[in-house]
């Protein structure tokens, strides 16, 4: 799931790029998130970090707590 480089997202696209990315991952996508994360701050794109880190958030609402 690659997110336009020309666009900052709002939202409502956050929202449905986690949903999207929980739909497809399961458990492993707020990891997954993590990474594209990560790669965008390697390379130098804190616009798209920031996105990527508003969408693990939302993911980890969407999973919600953690069970122990």
């Amino acid at each position: 799931m690659q997110i336009p480089e020309d666009t900052h997202m709002n939202a409502i696209q956050t929202a449905e790029y986690a949903h999207a990315l929980y739909s497809a991952h399961g458990d492993k996508a707020e990891a997954e998130a993590a990474r594209k994360m990560h790669e965008c701050e390697q390379a130098e794109n804190p616009e798209k970090a920031r996105d990527w880190l508003a969408i693990r958030r939302a993911i980890r609402s969407i999973r919600g707590p953690n069970q122990s």
